[in-house]
C-alpha cells in the first residue's frame, strides 16, 4: 500500500466520529462537512508519523477548524445585515437530510447550543457529548482545565434552563404538542380544540406572509395559517423559550423561527411567531426533557 492510500485509510477510519463532532459544534451539515473536508487537508499536510493517538490528534483539529468557524460565525452576527456577504453552502439545504440530523441530536438542543459562545460550546460539547477529558480540552481552547470546566458547566447550566413547575410546564406542553400534533397532520378539528375562541396571533416583519408585522385574530384565522404552514411544522419542534414551552425551528442548526404561546385553561390564548434575527437572538431557548 502507498503512502497516500496508507493516510487515507487511516483518515477514513476516524471520518464519521469526526462529523459527529463537528456537527454537534456548528449545527449544519454542510459547514461539518467543510470542517471534516478541512482537517483532511491539515492531516494531509502534517507529519502524523510520530502520532500515537490520532483519534484524540484529529478530535483537535477539526475542533479548532470547527472554533475558527463558530467565531467566524459570531463576527457576522455583529455586522449589519447590509454589509454581510452570502454564506457559500454547497448548493442549497437539503430539508429532510437537516431534519433527520436534527432529529438524531435534537433540534432543540441544536438550538440551545447556537446561542452559546463559541468556547463554551465547545467544551460542553467534547466533554458532556464525547467524553472529552477536561485535560484535553483546556489546550485546545487555550484554557486551563479547571477554566474549561467552568465553561461546560455554564454551558450545562444554559441547555437545562431555568427551572419551572412542573405542574405549570406538563400542563403547557401537551397543550403546545397537540397544537403540534395537529399542525402536522392537518387534523383542523383537533387544532380549534387548543384554540380559544379569541385567540390572538401576533407575527413579526420576517415571518411573513406579510413584510409588516401580521395580526391574526379568532380560531378560523389561525387555523387557516397553520393550514398554510403545515410544511414549516415538519421541522418544528418543542422547547423552552423564554421559559415556557413553546416551538423552535432551526436551519444549518440555527433558530429560524421561535414560536410562544400563553395557555390559559388548556387553551392557548395568544401566539407570537418570531423570525426577526435580533428578537430571536434576544430569546431564551432551552432543552426540553
Amino acid at each position: 500500500m502507498d503512502e497516500a492510500s496508507r493516510l487515507t485509510e487511516r483518515f477514513e477510519a476516524q471520518r464519521d466520529r469526526l462529523r459527529a463532532v463537528a456537527y454537534r459544534m456548528l449545527g449544519s451539515s454542510g459547514e461539518a462537512e467543510d470542517a471534516v473536508q478541512e482537517t483532511w487537508l491539515r492531516f494531509h499536510r502534517a507529519d502524523t508519523g510520530e502520532v500515537d493517538n490520532l483519534a484524540g490528534w484529529l478530535t483537535t483539529v477539526v475542533t479548532r477548524v470547527c472554533l475558527n468557524m463558530l467565531r467566524s460565525r459570531e463576527h457576522r452576527r455583529e455586522e449589519p445585515l447590509s454589509e454581510r456577504e452570502p454564506e457559500t453552502l454547497d448548493g442549497p439545504p437539503d430539508p429532510e437530510h437537516e431534519v433527520e440530523l436534527a432529529d438524531s441530536v435534537g433540534l432543540a438542543l441544536l438550538v440551545v447550543l447556537d446561542t452559546l459562545a463559541p468556547a463554551e460550546r465547545l467544551a460542553f460539547v467534547l466533554h458532556d457529548m464525547f467524553a472529552v477529558p477536561f485535560d484535553e480540552i483546556g489546550p485546545m481552547l487555550d484554557r486551563s482545565p479547571a477554566a474549561a470546566r467552568q465553561l461546560a458547566s455554564r454551558a450545562r447550566r444554559r441547555v437545562r434552563g431555568e427551572p419551572v413547575p412542573e405542574a405549570d410546564l406538563g400542563r403547557q406542553r401537551r397543550v403546545v404538542e397537540a397544537f403540534l400534533a395537529a399542525s402536522r397532520g392537518g387534523d383542523f378539528d383537533a387544532l380549534v380544540a387548543v384554540l380559544a375562541p379569541d385567540v390572538v396571533l401576533h407575527a413579526d416583519a420576517a415571518a411573513g406572509p406579510t413584510p409588516e408585522p401580521h395580526v391574526v385574530r379568532g380560531r378560523t384565522a389561525v387555523v387557516n395559517g397553520a393550514r398554510l404552514a403545515a410544511q414549516r411544522a415538519a421541522s418544528t419542534r418543542p422547547a423552552l423559550v423564554d421559559g415556557t414551552v413553546g416551538l423552535v425551528m432551526a436551519t444549518h442548526g440555527r433558530l429560524a423561527l421561535a414560536l410562544r404561546f400563553t395557555v390559559v385553561a388548556d387553551l392557548i390564548t395568544e401566539i407570537d411567531v418570531i423570525a426577526e434575527p435580533d428578537r430571536l437572538h434576544a430569546l431564551s431557548v432551552s432543552v426540553l426533557d
